[in-house]
């Protein structure tokens, strides 16, 4: 072999390996970016899962919100329920309450024959009124209190002496609330 054809032979040996070490090369930065790329998407993935978590987290937590709601509006409804059954019932036994108001009224304390009748209507009425008192019905009928729209009806206004103005002079029928809830207003003289 000539000193050419050595120097030929080398050269192409040494650009083969330089070929070689080029596709070489090539081929780690091909896998380089493969990897990179795969590395990329496995953050994009585990980006997505977390941002699936927290999403499925957040509906969790208002279902659950949901659902302790609606258990405490059913909770209010149940009460409010009892609370007001009686309501329809208690209207039907204010005018007995009455009538056996207007019996006393009318009975004579004096009258040794009344007066048995007279104990047993007070009586009566006073276990009527503890009986109603223990399913929420209370009586309005106090005097010398403020004027409430709420619970009182005006019929007329008068002077009064003694008391201030607007002020519950007279009560000409009670009124009654169950739980709080007006049942019916008291009618009432106000001073003026």
């Amino acid at each position: 072999m000539s000193s050419h054809e050595q120097k030929t032979h080398e050269e192409a040996v040494a650009d083969a390996a330089d070929t070689l070490n080029a596709g070489q090369e090539q081929a780690a930065d091909t896998e380089i970016d493969h990897a990179a790329v795969a590395a990329g998407r496995i953050a994009e993935l585990e980006h997505e899962l977390e941002e699936s978590r927290k999403t499925e987290r957040e509906a969790m937590l208002r279902a659950k919100a949901e659902i302790e709601n609606n258990r405490r509006r059913m909770e209010q409804d149940i009460e409010k329920a009892h609370k007001f059954a009686l309501e329809r019932f208690s209207n039907e036994l204010l005018p007995v309450i009455d009538n056996l108001e207007r019996a006393l009224e009318a009975v004579n304390p004096e009258d040794e024959a009344q007066k048995s009748m007279l104990e047993g209507l007070e009586l009566t009425l006073k276990s009527f009124l503890d009986a109603v008192k223990k399913f929420g019905i209370d009586v309005v009928a106090e005097t010398k209190v403020p004027f409430n729209p709420d619970v009182h009806q005006a019929i007329s206004m008068v002077e009064a002496e003694g008391h201030e103005p607007n002020q519950i002079v007279n009560v000409l029928q009670k009124g009654y609330t169950l739980s709080g809830r007006l049942l019916r207003p008291a009618m009432v003289i106000v001073s003026k």
